[in-house]
């Protein structure tokens, strides 16, 4: 009998007997994925011990007493920050990151590190045993109780971790386990879920704590279903560019803590060091004497971060100007460089402008256009923007300056660091208290900002 086959959106799950290049669903082009139907229930034969303990009817709140709630230290108090605290006992996290960013460096460092007294788990659909001992050995790990296990058999993996029992447990990756009653490769759709289903429920069952690492597109998206970021507890992105030593771990979702934090680590030869103090990092050997740069305050959740943009405006050699960006979305750039040539008066239309933001940080708060602007207003006139000062507001299309969320937070982290005066909208000035020996203008509009740069 031939078997049946039916295409499944990677991005909501739509299903179709046909391929389509758009799908009905969600809008998404390029998105269906063929699947081989089975009529094994691979869910419910490879959990069903698990599944039996914790099946119950329902019941009135009141009656219920709350689940698992202990949290441990991983060990890495930038990973914690991001958690939330800690890791919370049956939990389900998954990190996903570009190919090479430290996703598993990171996740071997917390055997290590961990608050964990019992047995760590650390299957690897991936590498031998031989290879992650390899690197296991160069980033320093000794502890006796990690176990290692090299396999993409679900079922295999599972019954592994219930002979074992450990109290955490590291799946790398979920795109490379298989369950055998599915008929469709390792990563696709059906597998995919079906094996995150298994996992979560015998994490859930046996309070297990487990890591989930997650493939990406060349979008930066999770592969596979979209569903699986709805299945798990908390998922973490590991951001940053691998020519350079910078990284952000970012929460996207939390169940179990906010989802505004983000942790920050310096990749070294002898694995992920965490970083205090970002801002110092980001702002290393900044050239103070040159035209074109600003320095900003981004906030990371409760963490104030200092970052420098620079604008470099060059006379263009071709008929349209080139408008480039890194680190930034260049349709904000190319959107305040409208505004400044209507509302300041500038001429860019026969310059290429070219962003960066500096140490490889991406950001994407509208807090930073008022910096934006000022670092293409230096790079244009040459003129250099004092080296102690910072720039805070949302530029609007009739050059208005909005206010922005926690000013005083932002103005209290630049003068920690040194900075002596900062530009900021004059409506958002009412109820921030500056701290002493700092100057802070106001301004309303972005005509007035380029008039206090050129007065200093």
């Amino acid at each position: 009998m031939k078997a049946k086959s039916s295409y499944i959106c990677t991005e909501c799950g739509y299903k179709s007997p046909k391929w389509m290049g758009k799908c009905p669903g969600c809008g998404q082009w390029n998105s269906m994925q063929e699947t081989i139907e089975s009529d094994a229930k691979a869910s419910k034969s490879i959990s069903s011990p698990i599944q039996a303990s914790v099946r119950r009817g329902a019941r009135q709140m009141r009656d219920i007493k709350p689940g698992f709630e202990k949290r441990r230290k991983t060990g890495l108090k930038e990973l914690d920050r991001v958690l939330g605290g800690g890791m919370v006992q049956g939990s389900v996290v998954l990190v996903g990151g570009d190919p090479g960013i430290g996703k598993s460096t990171l996740l071997l460092q917390i055997c290590q590190s961990s608050e964990t007294d019992g047995k760590i788990l650390y299957v690897s659909g991936e590498e031998s045993e031989g290879q992650i001992k390899i690197r296991a050995d160069r980033l320093g790990i000794d502890n006796p109780e990690l176990y290692l296990l090299s396999e993409n058999d679900v079922e295999t993996a599972i019954s592994a971790i219930q002979d074992i029992k450990p109290d955490m447990v590291i799946i790398d990756s979920i795109q490379t386990m298989h369950i055998d009653s599915i008929a469709s490769a390792s990563g696709s759709v059906p597998q995919v879920r079906e094996a995150t289903n298994a996992f979560m429920r015998l994490a859930k069952g046996m309070g297990i704590m487990m890591f989930i690492v997650g493939h990406v597109t060349k979008d930066g998206a999770l592969a596979g279903p979209r569903v699986l970021e709805h299945m798990v507890d908390c998922v973490l992105y590991f951001e940053g560019d691998r020519q350079t030593s910078f990284r952000i771990l970012r929460s996207v979702k939390n169940r179990f803590g906010s989802t505004n934090e983000i942790g920050v680590f310096d990749m070294t030869d002898k694995g992920l060091m965490e970083v205090a103090d970002p801002s110092a990092l980001l702002l290393e050997g900044r050239n103070e004497n040159i035209s074109g740069n600003s320095i900003v305050c981004v906030m990371e959740g409760s963490r104030g971060v200092m970052a420098e943009i620079q604008a470099l405006v060059t006379p263009t050699g071709f008929g349209n100007p080139r408008r480039m960006a890194a680190g930034i979305d260049l349709n904000r750039v190319i959107l305040l460089i409208a505004v400044l040539e209507k509302r300041a008066r500038m001429n860019l239309a026969n310059s290429d402008v070219y962003i960066n933001v500096a140490g490889g940080l991406r950001i994407d708060e509208r807090a930073v256009d008022l910096g934006i602007c000022a670092a293409i207003a230096s790079g244009q006139s040459d003129v250099v923007i004092p080296p102690d000062m910072i720039f805070i507001g949302e530029v609007g299309l009739g050059g208005e300056l909005r206010s922005v969320s926690q000013l005083e937070k932002r103005i209290g982290e630049a003068a920690k660091l040194g900075f002596s005066s900062a530009i900021v909208p004059k409506r958002s000035l009412k109820n921030v208290r500056v701290p002493d020996g700092f100057a802070a203008y106001g301004a309303n509009t972005i005509g007035d900002v380029m008039r206090l740069i050129n007065r200093k």
